[in-house]
């Protein structure tokens, strides 16, 4: 303290002190405030609000004198923002997230001047905010507008709960088989549209909550699972996998937690018993196999010496050996070893021969059942097949689980035995499981990337299988049972039709010739494939009866190998006579050959423009992809320029369109966009307006083009709507003269370095017919004599030029660009 004793007066100390401030914000709350000062000042309450965004705001509550004498206490009400005590209703506010909120209450003496005032005493209390839904609705004392009763009753206010994020984003929701081979599953993850979580989620790249020093943005790249097109696959069982974007798992790092899938599905409960079934297997076929060594050997006359050696190998007591021993379930496995070791030898016989042969088995004995139960006795022969690595067992046991015919329904065991088998590459356990994760059914999530990955796999065997036809395959054909016609056409080789046909090629008739050879060859109509006979049937048409049709087909057989061996010059010749009697895919075969064997590009687009000519699609097709990668002889690469101009450009029209529609779409689609907008075409108008606009977005992603062509736009004449100059922050040039406008556009554009500018081919700068230079045209001409001189003193490695929109270049134009 201190004293005047002149005027006998006693000042006190400057002093403030917040005697019950809330624990939260509180809109009904009256707080009081103690306070003193030793000279006047000004006391002041403040509230302080930091949020998530690291915006830090100071929002003055109340603010009064304070004259000096004894200490004082003020009591007042505490009007906080709405925003920061209630929930959002239309009529309060939304706001940011609040991460902490302080009351500062300080004494302020005057500075020297008006604007300084500095601190003297202060004091703080931290109040909790709470979050959004845990704040309470205000009630409004004055009547509320309809449209904000309408506003209150969408889904924001009306469904109190946060707005779906992925922020625990389960990547595979079920166990995937992996063959390890393209098939995988790949994810991306966007980022929030919660601005605190994304808020968060850029903060953990710098902050990240693993052990190790790992900076991460799940936002770039790829989240690939099982392999794929750029990455390793890996074989085995993958899932179900979480990922924990913001925060860790709620499970500790050292606690393993087995999701419920594996537990349901047992996977290593099957593995450890195959793998005890493989061990005793394999016992069973040294044993009889040297069983059967003994036997043969003591049929010949051998030495002393092999016979110590023989004995030695044996197993102690091996007329009755311990690893003879096996459990009933097991007991046929066990002989079907002993017959197959006696028969064939040590050679000849391993699991996978022990697997088919029990598969072999199985169907025997299923084809001479009079009833479905005869299934649970031959059920446990399946699984023996599937351990022992046949994957068609697997697949059977699995369907008979999952039909429940003549065994209990068990879906779970169905799914796993389907799993070991499409992990092995099995075409019908990957549709089973496609189909499976597809529908959702048998208590499966459903999961369009898991069924895609496998239908990926059996559309790709699928795609070999046809570039490698074996008599093993089936040809599948769509026959209704309600289509009489169909029906009747279904034969076989000893039925009459197939007969008739036989007659009717003995006979002369080439039809009837290349019927048999196709059901034979595709195995179509009822017929078993057989390759072998198939050809015979070609050859005989091709050289009996001289028809181009089996002509080609033969011709085509011969080159390949199949069911006969490769002979491509003869192959050619039979072509070619099929080419003589004007058989268009006669004359594609041989095109494909002179590309593929002789590599004559020439003769090989000679041959297809004659199909062409014949109205022969696919030489149109060859034709195009020739002439897209440059190997149309004596013509540049042009991927657009075989195409009908008004195709191509509905073509990228959808193209472009479908792009812009992307959350972050690529600034040079909005620019293609802006150019196809602005040409007219026959059934659509020039639309300059929303033209602008695409350029407008395209200069706003940092695409200098944008700014170039809204120049063109209003040099043309066109004038930029005020939406359009607001959104370029350029609103004060709306009424500017149009050089002023266009000078700013320009000058926007030139700023750009060099590199942020798209490489573009050389575009001529021509003068207007009144004989002076375009705005735009004087800063091309004062950009080209930059590049030129730029490149003339070694700065530059080539000349470039500023771009221009499509629709506004010259045909000649056009095509430079597409070949470059």
């Amino acid at each position: 303290m201190r004293s005047n004793t002149e005027q006998g007066i006693v000042w006190g100390l400057d002093q403030v002190t917040l005697l019950n401030p809330p624990e939260e914000p509180l809109s009904d709350h009256f707080l009081e405030i103690l306070y003193s000062c030793d000279e006047p000042a000004t006391v002041q309450l403040d509230c302080i609000v930091s949020f998530d965004t690291g915006i830090t705001s100071t929002l003055p509550l109340r603010q009064w004198s304070c004259v000096p004498g004894d200490p004082k206490i003020r009591t007042l009400a505490l009007n906080l923002p709405d925003w920061l005590v209630y929930q959002a209703d239309g009529i309060v506010p939304d706001s940011q997230w609040v991460l902490s909120c302080i009351l500062l209450a300080s004494v302020r003496h005057s500075g020297f001047d008006d604007s300084k005032k500095p601190v003297a005493a202060q004091d703080v209390a931290t109040l909790q905010p709470k979050l959004f839904f845990d704040r309470p609705v205000k009630q409004h004392q004055l009547c509320i507008a309809w449209s904000t009763q309408m506003l209150q009753l969408t889904q924001p206010f009306s469904k109190k709960q946060c707005p779906l994020e992925r922020e625990t984003v389960h990547l595979l929701s079920s166990l995937y088989a992996s063959t390890g081979e393209i098939f995988g599953i790949t994810k991306t993850l966007d980022p929030h549209s919660s601005e605190v979580l994304e808020y968060l989620r850029v903060k953990a790249i710098s902050f990240p909550w693993m052990r190790h020093a790992v900076v991460l943005d799940d936002t770039e790249g790829y989240f690939v699972i099982g392999g794929g097109r750029y990455i390793r696959g890996v074989e085995g069982f993958f899932g179900p996998l979480v990922y924990y974007r913001n925060r860790v798992s709620p499970h500790s790092m050292s606690e393993a937690v087995i999701p419920d899938v594996i537990r349901t599905v047992n996977l290593t409960g099957w593995l450890q018993t195959c793998h005890k079934f493989h061990v005793e297997m394999t016992l069973k076929i040294m044993g009889y196999s040297l069983q059967a060594q003994e036997q043969t050997e003591s049929e010949t006359c051998l030495d002393a010496f092999h016979e110590w050696m023989v004995k030695d190998r044996l197993p102690p007591q091996s007329q009755c050996g311990l690893w003879e021993a096996t459990v009933p379930q097991r007991r046929q496995a066990a002989n079907l070893v002993k017959l197959l070791a006696f028969k064939h030898g040590e050679r000849g016989l391993s699991l996978p021969a022990v697997g088919r042969a029990l598969y072999s088995l199985s169907l025997h004995k299923l084809d001479g059942a009079s009833s479905t139960g005869v299934v649970s006795r031959i059920l446990p022969l399946l699984l023996q097949a599937g351990c022992l690595a046949d994957n068609r067992a697997l697949h059977m046991s699995s369907v008979l689980y999952s039909a429940g015919l003549g065994v209990k329904k068990q879906p779970n065991k169905a799914w796993l035995l389907a799993l070991l088998a499409a992990q092995k590459d099995d075409r019908l356990a990957l549709l089973q499981l496609g189909h499976l994760h597809y529908q959702g059914l048998h208590g499966l999530p459903t999961d369009t990337d898991l069924a895609y990955a496998y239908y990926a796999n059996v559309a790709k065997q699928t795609t070999l299988d046809r570039l490698n036809h074996t008599p093993d395959q089936t040809y599948v054909e769509a026959v209704y049972l309600n289509n009489d016609e169909m029906l009747n056409l279904q034969t076989s080789e000893d039925h009459h039709i197939f007969q008739w046909l036989k007659l009717q090629a003995g006979r002369g008739a080439a039809e009837a010739e290349q019927a048999i050879g196709r059901m034979l060859f595709w195995g179509q109509q009822g017929v078993s494939p057989n390759i072998q006979k198939a050809v015979r049937h070609y050859e005989r048409g091709a050289v009996r009866l001289e028809d181009p049709v089996s002509m080609y087909d033969y011709g085509i057989v011969l080159m390949t190998g199949q069911g006969v061996e490769r002979d491509i010059p003869k192959a050619v010749t039979f072509l070619k006579k099929a080419m003589d009697h004007g058989f268009v895919p006669a004359i594609n075969a041989l095109a494909w050959y002179h590309e593929q064997f002789e590599h004559d590009y020439k003769q090989a687009v000679q041959l297809w423009e004659q199909a062409d000519f014949l109205e022969s699609p696919d030489a149109a097709l060859n034709l195009g992809v020739v002439y897209s990668q440059g190997l149309y002889p004596g013509k540049p690469a042009d991927q657009f320029g075989f195409l009908d101009p008004d195709f191509a450009s509905d073509c990228m029209w959808r193209y472009y369109n479908l792009t812009i529609q992307s959350k972050n779409p690529d600034p040079y689609a909005l620019i293609r966009m802006g150019d196809l907008l602005y040409e007219e075409h026959d059934d659509r108008q020039k639309d300059l307006f929303s033209a602008a606009e695409m350029y407008t977005r395209a200069a706003l992603r940092n695409e200098p083009q944008g700014w170039y062509n809204l120049g063109l736009l209003v040099e043309e004449g066109f004038r930029l709507p005020l939406s359009v100059l607001i959104d370029l922050g350029l609103s004060e040039l709306y009424l500017a003269d149009n050089s002023v406008l266009l000078s700013t556009l320009y000058k926007r554009w030139a700023a750009w370095p060099e590199e942020g500018k798209r490489a573009v081919p050389v575009v001529s700068v021509q003068r207007r017919q009144s004989g002076g230079n375009s705005l735009r045209e004087q800063w091309e001409l004062d950009s080209f004599v930059g590049y030129t001189a730029e490149a003339q003193h070694g700065g530059a490695d080539k000349v470039q030029y500023p771009m221009v929109p499509w629709s506004h270049r010259g045909r000649a134009v056009r095509d430079a660009e597409r070949s470059e």
